[in-house]
């Protein structure tokens, strides 16, 4: 498969995405400004003042972030990643996000639980983000969960829920449906639009098709692959984590791409592009020593590559700036010695002096009178 890059070929090393055919090429990103989201830490229920839309007697919608596209169909196989709580408690018992793939839900064919879930899912775009209010019946019900023992019985719901995409019932099977050739095939195919995408400075729009590649490679159909299988498979999966990786760098998300790259270095320690921005985004932290291993060990691949060369040059005039702030503030701190003042002359100390001197002066009278009468 021929290798994609954004730029044109004299540009190869400053601004170029993963594909199968150059894992181990080093990259520096461009430095455009890209505007993010507000950061949810994820703890409690995102705070929105946007209108409440109702989709059905139990589920009710306020939207967070608009999507783009049309909405799913019946049928239709979505990738999404969800956070939901109690409602009532606001105790948070389940977060997709922590395992980092994002998890398929074919509309119509949900669990019991899922169903108010699944109708305000039905309702969001490619790339909407929005929180649902579920009553009870469309949740766990009357007996509440026994996977999750705080979802209490007839537990009203909230779930902050992101559409990542959709695959339409007409243009393909459910993943559990497909042969290992079609997974693999289905997630190139994402895999290249999110590769168009970030040629266009559509990161948010590229990473949703880089998580909805990588949903077609959850690990769940990786550890029954061997030999060629799971080559080609990760021939895919990693370098739709490796562009993960560039997209969240450039969004200075740096703790998520730091964990796009670790992923890639499970399976492929010596990785060199995953080592290279894994580096990048730990120097952006303050992570010097960490930084500093992961670019060393790809100077040691590739010891002439001016990308490490300037990385590791930042990072010494980084370290050196720190070091030079911490001297000037310890100096600000301690600062010289203070001299001793001198002793200031007063009256007592001339009495003092004067009656030494008489007191001597009588002494020396005192021998000679002493001498003359012998």
């Amino acid at each position: 498969m021929e290798e994609e890059r954004v730029g044109g070929s004299e540009e190869r090393l400053s601004d170029e995405i993963s594909d199968e055919n150059g894992d181990n090429d080093i990259t520096v990103e461009n430095t455009s400004v890209v505007r993010n989201e507000p950061v949810q830490d994820g703890t409690r229920p995102p705070k929105i003042d946007s209108p409440m839309e109702a989709l059905h007697e139990k589920v009710e919608k306020q939207i967070i972030k608009e999507g783009y596209g049309k909405q799913p169909s019946k049928l239709s196989t979505c990738f999404l990643h969800y956070r939901a709580w109690v409602k009532s408690t606001l105790h948070k018992f389940e977060d997709t996000r922590q395992e980092q793939h994002p998890i398929e839900l074919v509309l119509g064919k949900e669990k019991k639980e899922m169903a108010g879930l699944a109708i305000g899912v039905a309702s969001m775009k490619s790339g909407e983000s929005a929180l649902l209010h579920v009553g009870w019946e469309l949740g766990y019900g009357k007996e509440g969960s026994f996977s999750f023992p705080n979802v209490p019985p007839m537990a009203d719901l909230l779930y902050e829920v992101e559409l990542i995409g959709f695959d339409e019932a007409k243009e393909g099977k459910a993943r559990s449906d497909m042969t290992v050739e079609e997974r693999i095939e289905a997630a190139d195919r994402r895999k290249k639009e999110g590769n168009a995408l970030f040629a266009e400075e559509k990161l948010q729009e590229a990473m949703q098709q880089y998580e909805m590649a990588i949903a077609y490679m959850g690990d769940d159909f990786m550890f029954q692959l061997f030999g060629k299988y799971r080559d080609m498979a990760l021939a895919v999966k990693n370098p739709c984590h490796l562009n993960m990786a560039q997209c969240l760098i450039k969004l200075k998300r740096y703790d998520e791409a730091i964990g796009q790259c670790s992923i890639v270095l499970s399976e492929d320690e010596n990785n060199l592009k995953a080592l290279f921005r894994r580096g990048k985004a730990r120097a952006a932290l303050g992570q010097t020593d960490s930084a500093l291993e992961d670019l060393k060990k790809v100077q040691r691949f590739a010891p002439e590559d001016t990308a490490v060369i300037r990385e590791l040059k930042l990072l010494a005039e980084h370290e050196k700036e720190v070091y030079q702030k911490q001297k000037e503030l310890y100096k600000g701190l301690f600062g010289p010695r203070p001299e001793q003042p001198k002793p200031k002359t007063t009256s007592k100390n001339y009495l003092m002096v004067f009656f030494a001197w008489l007191s001597a002066l009588f002494s020396r009278l005192f021998n000679r009178a002493g001498r003359k009468s012998e």
